[in-house]
């Protein structure tokens, strides 16, 4: 399979297999009005298979959410066909308004104002914790 490369615009690279669909509904990129390919189950000499993500333009990617979907992504920023730069992204410290919580008690569920923010307690398992009420996020 050939896909063309683009001549502007972001690759979301090293996007652990299984996980691009995700990354494309977190990011809203279905919402953006321009090209898009989605590669999954591409071979990978590092990882064994992982998807890609082309977008054919520039946007202001939200890495919070991205490092929380899949932290072992890259962005890759592509300018007249060129590798302009290139980006690893990591588990986020703090999320907002990315999940929400859970527990029927929390403050965020009866308050509608109030931002769903969850910290990170432990990075090797990644398991982030409501900043209110403690509840404990499912993994992504």
């Amino acid at each position: 399979m050939n896909i063309d490369s683009i001549k502007n615009g972001i690759v979301l690279d090293h996007i652990t297999a299984g996980k691009g669909m995700d990354i494309y509904y977190q990011l809203g990129l279905d919402k953006l009005d321009c090209s898009i390919a989605i590669i999954q189950n591409a071979k990978s000499n590092k990882l064994g298979k992982k998807d890609i993500i082309k977008i054919s333009d520039n946007f202001d990617i939200d890495l919070d959410v991205l490092g929380y979907v899949d932290p072992n992504a890259s962005v890759c920023i592509i300018e007249d066909g060129k590798l302009k730069s290139k980006h690893k992204v990591a588990l986020p410290e703090v999320i907002t308004n990315i999940a929400r919580c859970k527990n029927p008690r929390c403050i965020t569920s009866i308050e509608q104002e109030i931002d769903h923010t969850f910290k990170l307690v432990d990075k090797e398992n990644k398991v982030y914790r409501c900043i209110y009420c403690e509840s404990k996020l499912k993994n992504n």
